[in-house]
């Protein structure tokens, strides 16, 4: 006969063996699950966190286009009520006129603008740690002053290419609407750079701030024409 607590001691065993096993795989895929859990949550809050460094704040958004308005409106006051002698007046023979400057702020408009959508906006962040709002500071003070002197690229250089000063003041408010359009249409205006000429890389904001300091050095440039001693009474 069979004794029935025989044949149950090794079924008991066998069981408890086998529930052990089951437990501790369980719980084994239980940390992994956890574990990868918490790298998702980290990657998310790491994305989240950069995300949020790189979008552009409505304070941000709001100086640009204020700056962009009031340079604008800088050219339009310098270059007010012009006659055609005023236009064309140069001091030398080496230095540019009203018209001239003001060909090259236009022009210039259109490079910095294309630079910015087809480079900048392509390219990679720019390195961690840097100051953003000391090297806007930096575009805003350094840009405008003419005590440093520079010099025209050939590309930029005039050559009459929008056929007269009033044709070129269009171009110019078209130009800079479209700049503002830009501005007004994207947030991530800091997540890409490109190197500068001040020895920083600029991002995609601060080159919009270049574009308006540099029609700001530009009308100052206007204004010294139009200081000139020999300048045209009308």
């Amino acid at each position: 006969m069979y004794n029935l607590q025989t044949i149950g001691r090794p079924q008991s065993k066998q069981i408890s063996v086998e529930s052990k096993s089951v437990f501790l795989n369980e719980k084994i895929r239980g940390q992994k699950s956890m574990k990868r859990a918490l790298a998702v949550l980290v990657l998310t809050l790491c994305v989240g966190v950069l995300a949020s460094a790189q979008t552009l704040t409505p304070a941000e958004r709001e100086r640009a286009t204020k700056y962009l308005e009031s340079t604008k409106q800088g050219v339009l006051d310098a270059t007010a009520g012009l006659s055609e002698a005023q236009w064309n007046f140069k001091s030398a023979p080496d230095r540019w006129s009203v018209a001239e400057v003001t060909e090259h702020i236009a022009a210039a408009e259109d490079l910095l603008r294309g630079m910015i959508i087809n480079k900048v906006m392509t390219a990679p962040p720019r390195p961690a740690g840097e100051d953003v709002a000391a090297i806007d500071e930096t575009i805003i003070t350094m840009v405008p002053d003419r005590s440093h002197k520079a010099q025209a690229p050939e590309t930029l250089k005039p050559v009459n290419r929008f056929g007269s000063p009033q044709e070129t003041l269009k171009h110019f408010v078209e130009a800079r609407q479209q700049t503002l359009d830009f501005l007004n249409q994207h947030d991530d205006l800091r997540a890409h750079a490109i190197d500068g000429p001040m020895g920083k890389k600029l991002d995609a904001y601060e080159w919009i701030l270049f574009i308006a300091a540099h029609s700001e050095r530009h009308t100052k440039q206007i204004n010294e024409v139009k200081a000139d001693p020999n300048f045209p009474k009308k």
